[in-house]
């Protein structure tokens, strides 16, 4: 905890998202990460970097929503690729979507 409050210190007012990887981790841990980055001061609690095992869920991104504080957003990531997937991660709390495979759908 002590070395993310020193990161987020060093933003000096720049965003600081804090990528989990949920899917290496059990309910518990899960849980216990929300806790460390509402402590931490954190802006962000990002579901994961698109590049392990498994991506962002829906029931990720409420058990994280539930668990930080009101003042951490949540950013689902990894395996979006349609829009209504994007669109249930949107309803299941999630305040930000890193969806690359949309862009190519959007032009």
């Amino acid at each position: 905890m002590a070395e993310l409050r020193a990161v987020k210190e060093s933003c000096k007012g720049r965003i600081l998202k804090v990528i989990v990887e949920a899917c290496n981790f059990t309910l518990e841990e899960k849980i216990a990460l929300c806790r460390v980055v509402s402590i931490s001061g954190a802006d962000f609690i990002k579901t994961s970097t698109g590049f392990g095992a498994g991506g962002a869920t829906v029931e990720d991104v409420r058990l994280l929503r539930e668990h930080v504080s009101p003042d951490v957003r949540v950013k689902a990531a990894g395996g979006i690729r349609t829009f209504e997937q994007a669109q249930t991660m949107l309803e299941a709390g999630a305040d930000r979507i890193g969806a690359s495979a949309l862009v190519a759908l959007a032009k």
